[in-house]
């Protein structure tokens, strides 16, 4: 590999963007293509098939083989508020190899005790998400109820680009917390990436139900895989 190339797949790395390595199999020829760049390559849509599905392989394109190498951070999720939701859905995600971390400035619930084996940050959102430097490849759950803990890791997600943003509450809870975002300057466009009420509709009731929705819902955006019943209301 040419020094360049591993210094580019370095620097994207270092960075948190996907990236992948084409590998020609029967020249060898080798070139580094960060998933931004994907729309201009001659391989655009098997590489960001290959980037969405966060998987390596073989691919064939006009009767030549490639290797795709594909790297892609690790998908993070931050749950903002530590409630009996997060104590269900903390295991869950962890099991879907995400890393997950818990962010509350509520002491009482954001215990280790609370959330063995997890991050858990016992701080306000507007301190501690700055430093974890939200990308396209974390998801954001909002479970508080409470605009002062939410709204700021809100705004801040909207700001990222996270592929993934959920908050809990009923329709009217969040039509006043779109109400609050557009105050920030926020556009509709924005606000639809907000998957509110949260989770899949599956009628989930108990914590562990709901956890089961939001987390179906995050691999459904990470994955960017249409339910089946968006496409057979498209057709």
């Amino acid at each position: 590999m040419r020094a360049s190339d591993l210094a580019l797949l370095n620097a994207e790395r270092a960075a948190r963007r996907a990236v992948v390595l084409v590998t020609d199999l029967e020249s060898g020829a080798q070139r580094v293509v960060p998933a931004a760049s994907a729309p201009a390559d001659p391989l655009s849509d098997l590489i960001t098939q290959r980037v969405r599905l966060g998987k390596s392989g073989i691919v064939q394109d006009n009767g030549r083989d490639y290797f795709l190498t594909v790297q892609a951070p690790p998908v993070r999720l931050l749950v903002i508020g530590a409630v009996h939701i997060s104590q269900a859905l903390a295991p869950v995600a962890r099991l879907a190899d995400l890393d997950v971390i818990i962010i509350d400035p509520r002491t009482a619930f954001a215990t280790p005790e609370r959330f063995p084996d997890t991050t858990v940050l016992a701080e306000w959102p507007d301190d501690v998400l700055p430093g974890l430097k939200l990308d396209p490849y974390t998801a954001l759950a909002l479970l508080t109820h409470d605009p002062k803990i939410d709204d700021p890791a809100l705004i801040a997600a909207l700001r990222a680009e996270c592929f993934y943003i959920g908050a809990l509450g009923s329709r009217k809870t969040h039509a006043k917390r779109l109400d609050r975002m557009r105050e920030h300057g926020f556009h509709d466009a924005d606000l639809a990436r907000i998957h509110a009420p949260i989770g899949l509709d599956i009628g989930a009731v108990s914590p562990a139900e709901i956890a089961v929705s939001v987390l179906a819902e995050i691999i459904g955006a990470l994955r960017k895989k249409p339910l089946r019943a968006e496409v057979e209301k498209a057709a």
